[in-house]
């Protein structure tokens, strides 16, 4: 039987991004098998791997226990911020090394990968992508085909993250 999920702030839906899923994995933090598996990355000197469950993440004993982190370093945000997006929330893999977005002030939520069809309907987050390629010196003509060629799936890729406080939409890209 299962329990129902805990609540993750930073990561709202764990389930439909991929970073959890149903498993009768026992969790080597609680040695529990409850259902649900993180299959997120997991920075610590043991494999942990597919091996810890989301209510240890969650409580913080997972951290604590292996000194474990769940994502990379996150600017821009209070300590007490920064150890509940790296030590409290499950991660999300990417294809280089993942960054969680920050804005006024906060972690912002992460909702998944998008492609360009998912990104039209996030006209702050793409103008953001437009901008960041800019910045990189990117030609108009190139961008515009690099985001057409978003992918929700595949890659290059996007992820889709929003603003706790605004609400506003903010988005990164990716490949290998």
């Amino acid at each position: 039987m299962t329990q129902a999920l805990p609540v993750f702030p930073y990561h709202p839906d764990p389930v439909s991004t991929g970073a959890v899923i149903r498993s009768d994995t026992v969790c080597v933090c609680c040695g529990r098998a409850r259902g649900f598996i993180s299959t997120g990355p997991v920075y610590a000197v043991e494999d942990l791997g597919r091996r810890l469950c989301p209510w240890c993440i969650a409580d913080g004993s997972a951290a604590e226990r292996f000194e474990a982190r769940f994502t990379d370093v996150v600017d821009d945000v209070p300590l007490e911020l920064l150890l509940v997006i790296t030590g409290r929330t499950p991660g999300f893999a990417g294809w280089q090394q993942e960054r969680w977005l920050t804005h006024c002030g906060d972690g912002a939520a992460f909702l998944g990968t998008v492609g360009a069809a998912e990104l039209a309907n996030c006209p702050e987050a793409l103008a953001g992508l437009r901008e960041e390629l800019a910045d990189a010196s990117w030609p108009p003509a190139q961008t515009e085909q690099y985001l057409g060629a978003l992918s929700k799936d595949g890659q290059p890729t996007a992820y889709l993250f929003r603003c706790r406080s605004c609400g506003s939409h903010l988005a990164y890209s990716d490949a290998t």
